[in-house]
């Protein structure tokens, strides 16, 4: 069994990598083996609308035709038996780099034939684990919910079953008292990092656990 994660965060060590690396422990728990890649560390774009994906007799079924540092990445993602991914949410949406990724895996093993979406050739079951500044009350107030289920449909293009997670009201900086923050009481943040955090940690590591013996 090979667990694949991918952060789509530009810390290497905060929240997201730390939710994704717990999600991973899970899962080697039970003999699974396991990567993380840092998209950060890579030099790609997203999806140039080439279509070569989608020509009739092409090579490049289920393939991205692109050739950069993403093409090892979705090789990977290929031979994985179960994927997870991480990401904070920026502006309302996850990363740019996490977006571009979707777009390149997920475009060419789009369907554009009637009468089936995918054209992956196995079945991967996958993850989503989502870091927020904001309280956990707006995923609600915000309908942050339709968003999480709108990657989680689009994950189901790998014909495996995909869930998500979300820590909310995550511990930002190491030091409030040196950034222009009044929004936001360190006391209280101190707070759920202390007791919220290791519970979202736990959750992580169940969700790794799951995905490597399902």
């Amino acid at each position: 069994m090979k667990i694949l994660a991918i952060n789509g965060s530009p810390r290497k060590t905060k929240n997201t990598a730390t939710l994704l690396n717990k999600a991973l422990e899970g899962a080697s728990s039970v003999g699974a083996q396991t990567e993380l890649i840092h998209l950060y560390d890579l030099n790609f774009k997203g999806c140039i609308s080439c279509f070569a994906c989608k020509r009739k007799n092409t090579k490049f079924i289920a393939k991205c035709a692109v050739k950069d540092d993403l093409t090892e990445v979705l090789e990977k993602v290929s031979e994985c038996d179960a994927l997870i991914l991480g990401s904070p949410i920026y502006f309302g949406n996850i990363t740019g780099e996490m977006q571009s990724f979707l777009e390149r895996l997920l475009f060419s093993n789009l369907s554009y034939n009637e009468g089936s979406r995918s054209v992956f050739p196995k079945t991967i079951s996958s993850g989503f684990i989502y870091t927020m500044n904001v309280p956990k009350d707006f995923i609600e107030k915000i309908d942050y919910d339709v968003l999480f289920n709108r990657y989680k449909g689009s994950l189901q293009i790998l014909n495996g079953a995909s869930e998500y997670l979300v820590s909310a009201d995550t511990y930002q900086f190491d030091d409030y008292s040196k950034y222009e923050a009044t929004k936001f009481n360190e006391v209280h943040k101190a707070k759920i990092r202390d007791e919220q955090f290791p519970i979202d940690c736990e959750n992580a590591f169940n969700l790794g656990v799951k995905l490597a013996t399902s």
